[in-house]
This record gives C-alpha cells, sequence and structure tokens, in this order.
C-alpha cells in the first residue's frame, strides 16, 4: 500500500545496512519520488554519514535531502537515546526548497549552489529571503554558531506568516563538530532547511509542559530579562507572596521547576497555559527584588509563574493532540525530556503515535527547539515541537 507520507527506524549497529533499511521501507511506502527527505542518525553512524547521504540520494532522488545526527533518535512510537539508530522520514507532496543558512539579509539570498533547488544566504543578520510562497521552514541548526533567535526575530519583522519548526542538533560536543547535511553537502556551522510550500493543511503544536500558577501580573518596571516590578510590588516579593499562599501540591511543583509565562497576546481577558510564552527562571536577586528570567521582557506585557513536571507535561501533550488527526509528523523534542524527565523511555514519541494512530513519524532531540507560540515563532526549552503534516481521511 502506497502513501504520501513514510518513516522507518533501524537500530542496526552498520551504517550503511542501516540506511539501506530505511531507504527501502520508505521507498516502498511512498507513492511517488520524494519531495522531501529528513534523516536523523544517532552519532556512531557520524563516520559513515557521507556515505548514508548518498545512497539516500541516490535511491530516493528528493527535491530536498536534511539529515544531522542526534543523541536521541525517534522513529515511530520509539526514542532511542544514547544507541545506535537511524530513522529516515519522506513525503511525496508539495514543493520543497533547501537553503543553507550562515546569516544574510533577504536580498544576499540567491540560488548560488549547484542546485536549483537550494538557496544559500551570506554574512550579517540571518533571514531566508523573500520567499512569500513558502508557508514552513523546517530548520536544523548548530547550537554553537548559528543566531537562532536573531532568525526568529527577522521573520518576524519581515515574514511573520512563516512558521518555522526544528531544534538545535545534538551530538554536538565542541564548535565545529556538528553534521547539517543538505542534499549531500555536509556543513559543520550554521543551518540547513527546507522550505515547504504547496502541501495542505500543515501546522504545528509546541507543547511547553507547564501550567500556570497564582495570579497574572502586569510588568511595571523591568529591565532587559530582569523582572523588577509585577503590578508595582517587587517582582521577588510577588514571588515569595505566591509560595507562601501555594497547596503543598504547588509547592512540590515549584521545587522540581519555576518558570515564567509571558502572555503572547494581550487582548485575552483570561489565560490559559497555551496562552504564554514560558522562560525559565535564572536568578534571584534578594537585595534588589529584581527576578531575571531567560527571555526579555517589557513594561506592559503581562506574566504569570508556572510549573513544570512529568505529570503536567504529559497531560499538556495529551490536551495539544486531543482534536488532532494527520498523514505524517516530525517530532523535535528537548533533550532533557525522555527518560530523564519520564523515567520510562518513548514517552513523547509513543503517545503522540498513540493518539495519531501510527502515522509516519520521525525526528530527534534538540538542544533546544523551534516552533510557533501564538503568531510568533521563538527557540524553546524542554518542549516538544511538531509539525503535523495533511489531515487523516
Amino acid at each position: 500500500m502506497t502513501a504520501k507520507y513514510a518513516a522507518a527506524l533501524s537500530e542496526h549497529p552498520s551504517g550503511p545496512e542501516a540506511v539501506a533499511e530505511v531507504v527501502s521501507q520508505v521507498q516502498d511506502t511512498l507513492e511517488d519520488t520524494p519531495t522531501l527527505v529528513m534523516l536523523f542518525a544517532s552519532a556512531s553512524y557520524r563516520d559513515a554519514m557521507k556515505q548514508i547521504t548518498k545512497l539516500a540520494m541516490d535511491v530516493l532522488k528528493p527535491q530536498c535531502l536534511l539529515a544531522t545526527l542526534s543523541d536521541t533518535v525517534i522513529g515511530g512510537n520509539r526514542e532511542v537515546e544514547s544507541q545506535p539508530a537511524m530513522a529516515l522520514w519522506g513525503t511525496s507532496e508539495g514543493h520543497i526548497q533547501g537553503v543553507r543558512l550562515t546569516g544574510g539579509n533577504p536580498q544576499e539570498i540567491s540560488n548560488t549552489r549547484e542546485s536549483s533547488n537550494t538557496r544559500e544566504s551570506g554574512g550579517g543578520d540571518p533571514s531566508v529571503g523573500d520567499l512569500p510562497l513558502a508557508t514552513t521552514l523546517l530548520l536544523l541548526a548548530d547550537p554553537f554558531s548559528f543566531p537562532t533567535e536573531d532568525l526568529l526575530f527577522n521573520l518576524a519583522e519581515d515574514q511573520p506568516d512563516i512558521r518555522v519548526v526544528g531544534g538545535l542538533t545534538t551530538a554536538v560536543t565542541r564548535p565545529g563538530s556538528a553534521q547539517l547535511w543538505l542534499n549531500g553537502d555536509l556543513y559543520s556551522d550554521g543551518a540547513v532547511g527546507a522550505l515547504v510550500s504547496e502541501i495542505p493543511s500543515v501546522r504545528s503544536i509546541v507543547s511547553q509542559g507547564c501550567h500556570p500558577t497564582g495570579s497574572p501580573y502586569t510588568v511595571t518596571r523591568a529591565e532587559g530579562n530582569h523582572l523588577l516590578e509585577l503590578g508595582g510590588r517587587p517582582a521577588l516579593m510577588r514571588l515569595r507572596d505566591l509560595v507562601a499562599t501555594a497547596s503543598d501540591e504547588e509547592r512540590r511543583l515549584m521545587r522540581k521547576g519555576l518558570h515564567v509565562g509571558i502572555a503572547v497576546d494581550e487582548s485575552h481577558l483570561e489565560y490559559t497555559g497555551g496562552d504564554f510564552l514560558i522562560r525559565g527562571i535564572i536568578d534571584l536577586d534578594r537585595e534588589s527584588g529584581a527576578v531575571a528570567v531567560g527571555g526579555m521582557v517589557e513594561v506592559g506585557d503581562t506574566i504569570q509563574f508556572h510549573v513544570r513536571d512529568a505529570e503536567t507535561a504529559t497531560s499538556d501533550l495529551r490536551s495539544s493532540f486531543a482534536d488532532e488527526t494527520a498523514q505524517g509528523a516530525l517530532l523535535f523534542t528537548c533533550n532533557g525530556r525522555g527518560t530523564h524527565m519520564f523515567g520510562t523511555p518513548n514517552h513523547d514519541a509513543g503517545l503522540i503515535s498513540d493518539m495519531l494512530n501510527d502515522l509516519p513519524l520521525a525526528g530527534m532531540s534538540c538542544a533546544g527547539e523551534i516552533g510557533p507560540v501564538g503568531q510568533k515563532n521563538y527557540l524553546h526549552g524542554f518542549t516538544t515541537s511538531v509539525a503535523l503534516f495533511g489531515r487523516e481521511t
């Protein structure tokens, strides 16, 4: 039986054997030549990646192939952590244009590579150029060298309708050790991506795994990433009041992880967990009463403290996919989740696969996940970011 989406997982210790297995399965499933192939491989295949990507390109002949290494490889309902594994995902739908990003203004991107389906950016602020037909950018980035947040800021200014989903690669031990593959070419820095157009019903879900606690406050004083006053009182005093009045269960959750949610849409009269961009608390200044968070805050923002634990993350993921159907999915999950967070393997992949009827799914663990919250794209931590393709018929 053929389909528009396919995924395969191999745990063969030999790279050439593993890629032969997954390529054969994807080729047998797809109804046509793939437009996009995504390959995720564990670090044990590092030395064989040139041969691996060449075989995938030669046999499948996709419009675009993206590949990288990861500490955890996801295929179907499996998350293979720190063991040899290779996942291949492909679709025969739409039009795909590969992009190589090292930075660049929109005007600086041109068709400079061998393939007419590839664009490359030069130095400066990262962007992807004037591509109004693209609806989604799937992005794999080096955590050491690529200014991901700058790219997302530029896109919000220049091309706000483009959705960005992906992550910062793991299995990177030092600057220059990344493996980012685009159409058989290796890059050790920057980013590679695929601009997706002409695929119906592409959408994204970001599950941040938190729920709000206490009351929302308006930021009345702030400086950079420091919350100075909330509702006219020192931010640290507000936090102490929250802890003092919380239930025993809420205090237990706060000890496991306390965060700040910044409302992404100030027009709401009431807020729920999905209305906030979650950022961690990174410092408390007892002298000034400031609370430092992992993101910029401004006077007038609405914030609410949030808690996160395994149970909350599971509940949030279930609610995020409760009404969804899809024909294919790409999953980018934090490398701090998995067995480290949930105590059992295959949590995110298993839950999503179960809720979406075992659809073709592949992906990887990330050192930072990319996905939209509200109308803007953000770089996250401890989240699950998913690109969904098509709808179940």
